[in-house]
């Protein structure tokens, strides 16, 4: 009989692939597991083929949530872990109950890092940073079972704390060749993800002045939605540029599937955007969709092993504009080979074996 794995996450659960991934390998491959999310950020409904709880918050700020959280999440571990489970904790705003509940009961913890917690923009210079930093440089160097998103995460929290991790790129289950691909007129140029700062997203806005024959199509939601549709409404680019809105997983893939190129153009604030592979990348791919990336280490990776689209230094808006006006040129057709090809790498059945190895190795613990 295998152990219990028990996943903890400061996340509503609806949005959150990587784990939903993570849970369905887990469970597909014999695991008991229960999810613990919390309702910070909504409650929708959903469904999976194994328990999930979400945690009510009731702070009224997320810096008090944290806490709230954490300290309710230490009381339902208490509760549900026994000597035959095993505790996954995803990022550093979930692992203090974890590892005490674990050090208590001398049972496994396999802690996944999504991204460097500590160098988040959104926590950078703040209380807060010194705090998860405190938490972090107390507990790291203690895991034994880690796994986190990319080559260039696992070099930074070896080189910091000497502590190893298990790669798993937080990619797509494979998608089957797609032959049809469409001729679309005017052509499609796509983003999709959270419409955030430092994602590019106003900077292919302006290129889209000197790109003829083309829609900008985006497909989210996020804190700078309103401050784009203003921007587009400000150039006066409604007839190029198309909010979609936040999309159901399962519709963003059909569209995705549409466009003629995406675009992945993360500004360099801090190391966890900097070292990041963005979900976004792996999706085009999937899609056999090429894009233009920026000269970001995970990205110069991919495109030194496939020519999968147009790596480009700086975020003007010319140079994205002479990028994206090349691929229009070339035509998707033209990378669809080393699409092919590199979806056959960055696909989640490949990530899927490391998951299983690791869990294997903390079982017997």
């Amino acid at each position: 009989m295998k152990k219990k794995i028990i996943i903890s996450a400061f996340s509503n659960l609806y949005t959150d692939q990587r784990i939903e991934k993570v849970c369905k390998t887990l469970f597909d491959n014999g695991y008991p597991i229960e999810l613990i999310g919390n309702d910070w950020g909504g409650c929708e409904k959903m469904e999976r083929p194994y328990p999930f709880s979400r945690i009510h918050l009731s702070s009224a700020s997320l810096k008090t949530a944290y806490f709230e959280f954490n300290w309710k999440l230490y009381h339902e571990l208490k509760k549900k872990a026994d000597k035959n489970t095993i505790l996954h904790a995803n990022d550093i705003d979930a692992i203090l109950p974890n590892y005490l509940i674990a050090k208590k009961l001398d049972i496994p913890l396999v802690f996944d890092s999504h991204e460097i917690f500590t160098e988040m923009p959104a926590i950078q210079n703040r209380f807060s940073q010194k705090f998860w930093r405190v938490i972090e440089r107390s507990i790291l160097p203690k895991i034994k079972f880690m796994m986190t998103e990319s080559e260039s995460y696992a070099e930074w929290f070896h080189e910091k704390y000497n502590v190893s991790s298990v790669v798993v790129r937080n990619i797509p289950r494979k998608i089957p060749s797609i032959h049809h691909i469409p001729q679309n007129n005017p052509k499609i140029i796509l983003y999709q993800g959270a419409i955030n700062q430092s994602r590019g997203i106003e900077k292919v806005i302006i290129a889209m002045h000197d790109i003829e024959g083309a829609v900008l199509k985006i497909a989210g939601d996020g804190p700078k939605k309103k401050t784009y549709e203003d921007l587009v409404v400000q150039e006066n680019l409604q007839d190029k540029v198309i909010f979609l809105g936040k999309l159901k997983p399962e519709v963003l893939r059909e569209v995705t599937k549409t466009a003629d190129l995406g675009f992945s153009l993360e500004e360099n604030n801090g190391v966890s955007y900097y070292y990041s592979l963005p979900n976004k990348v792996c999706d085009y791919i999937q899609s056999r969709v090429p894009l233009v990336m920026i000269n970001f280490p995970e990205m110069e990776r991919i495109k030194r092993q496939f020519d999968v689209g147009e790596m480009i230094t700086d975020h003007h808006p010319e140079t994205i504009g002479k990028a994206i006006r090349k691929m229009l040129e070339k035509g998707r057709i033209h990378y669809k080979s080393e699409l092919d090809k590199a979806a056959d790498v960055f696909c989640w059945e490949k990530e899927e074996m490391k998951i299983l190895q690791l869990f294997e190795k903390a079982s017997h613990k």
